[in-house]
């Protein structure tokens, strides 16, 4: 149970599943490299808008998962306890109004990097950044909104988001309270055609493919229902531990055997930096010499601060993905 708490804190931050985040210096995977999830949103909800672009002024009210969050002038103090809300206020141009983050807000490299903790925020600590907005992931104990509140401070809430659609709505937000609607906006159409063209070079044959997705080397994995699960549908692969998650989790805990019966064609390992492993690493655990994927040299090493993220760096993770399934179309041709 502990490990399962550890897992489920950190797929809430966004962080590697098995430690506490990566040397933002840390060298990109050298195989095949590279989120990552609740916010639900209805049709309506992912059509319908926060505020506009041409609608900038303040204040204005964003409706967050916490409730209604009215931010009352532009921000100019902004602190995220939140890997993911760094990277999209910094790639919405929020980066300059950003005075502090979390210790594993480590991307991009400049981000004011301090010792808050991303697992134990703490009002007293984040109030001594005199912020004027906070963006939080998950809140432990429940009593980090209400006590920012009480000093006057607005939180909005951004938790892992389910699918897509939740993330642009998150996006979409960040971009609303800080006043920069349009650089959301903007970002939100590169990253959607990106990741659709990326997608679109997926040949149909892949239908036939299944994979396994590693989260750690206990084996922890992510079903289909998962934000990155829902992001890597448009490979038409079959996810091996969709029949495994009776529950409905959506991170069922897998049995070496399990994996070795079911034979994925791809391996996709979010686990590279937390935890060491690699191509080399999964063809040496007893029995894995026949899996087909590791047979085949499919095993794809992705940086697990993209994989755990859903900020715009997923079109990362979904064309390292793409890559392989088009790499071993071209061995089959």
């Amino acid at each position: 149970m502990k490990r399962l708490s550890i897992l489920v804190a950190a797929i809430a931050l966004g962080a590697g599943a098995c430690g506490t985040g990566s040397s933002p210096d840390a060298p990109p995977p050298s195989t095949l490299t590279t989120t990552s999830s609740p916010v639900s949103t209805t049709a309506a909800q992912q059509e319908t808008t926060t505020t506009t672009a041409a609608d900038q002024a303040f204040p204005v009210t964003i409706e967050a998962p916490n409730g209604p969050v009215t931010i009352d002038a532009r921000p100019t103090r902004i602190v995220s306890i939140s890997p993911t809300s760094t990277e999209v206020l910094f790639a919405i141009g929020a980066g300059s109004e950003v005075v502090a983050v979390d210790t594993l807000s480590n991307h991009p490299t400049d981000a004011p990097t301090t010792e808050l903790s991303a697992f134990s925020p703490s009002v007293e600590a984040i109030a001594t950044f005199d912020p004027d907005l906070v963006f939080l992931s998950f809140d432990p104990n429940g009593d980090v909104i209400p006590g920012l509140e009480a000093l006057g401070i607005p939180v909005i809430l951004h938790p892992t988001a389910t699918d897509l659609a939740g993330a642009y709505l998150q996006w979409e937000q960040t971009g609303a309270a800080t006043g920069r609607s349009d650089e959301a906006l903007a970002l939100i159409a590169r990253i959607r055609q990106a990741i659709d063209e990326s997608l679109s070079s997926v040949p149909d044959s892949a239908s036939d493919l299944t994979y396994y997705y590693e989260l750690d080397p206990t084996y922890y994995s992510s079903t289909s229902s998962t934000f990155v699960g829902e992001l890597l549908s448009g490979t038409m692969m079959t996810n091996i531990a969709d029949p495994a998650d009776a529950d409905g989790f959506g991170y069922p805990q897998l049995a070496a055997e399990f994996i070795v019966g079911s034979d994925p064609d791809v391996i996709l390992l979010a686990d590279t930096k937390c935890c060491g492993q690699s191509a080399v690493t999964v063809g040496e655990r007893p029995g894995w010499d026949t899996v087909t994927a590791v047979r085949r040299g499919a095993i794809v090493e992705l940086d697990d601060d993209i994989a755990s993220r859903w900020g715009p760096r997923i079109v990362l993770l979904v064309e390292d993905v793409v890559a392989a399934i088009l790499a071993l179309e071209s061995v089959d041709a």
